[in-house]
């Protein structure tokens, strides 16, 4: 059963890596050059508040050189990358181990 949730959800992730990766090339082929939407700002679009609670979550708990040099890069990469990397562990999770 928690294989089959981690592979449900591992499939919704890529679903909305694709979207992202769609919008991404429509605003692109709009603009007439590459366009990508890091992850901080569709973050910061949604749910400012809880971008702010992370980052003192992050500082407050771990310490501020992890938000620095761990965090912002990875706000700062494409959505649909970020979005493609965790559908594809989630997926790699809920795989069946392979029988001997």
């Amino acid at each position: 059963m928690i294989r089959f949730v981690f592979r449900f959800m591992g499939l919704w992730v890529l679903a909305g890596a694709f979207v992202a990766l769609v919008l991404d090339g429509v605003r692109s082929i709009a603009s007439s050059e590459i366009v990508t939407t890091p992850l901080g700002v569709t973050w910061l679009s949604v749910s400012p508040d809880t971008l702010t609670r992370f980052q003192a979550f992050t500082e407050g708990t771990l310490s501020s050189p992890v938000w620095e040099y761990l965090v912002v890069p990875v706000l700062g990469a494409p959505l649909f990358a970020v979005l493609g990397v965790v559908g594809a562990l989630l997926l790699l999770i809920g795989r069946r181990p392979a029988v001997q």
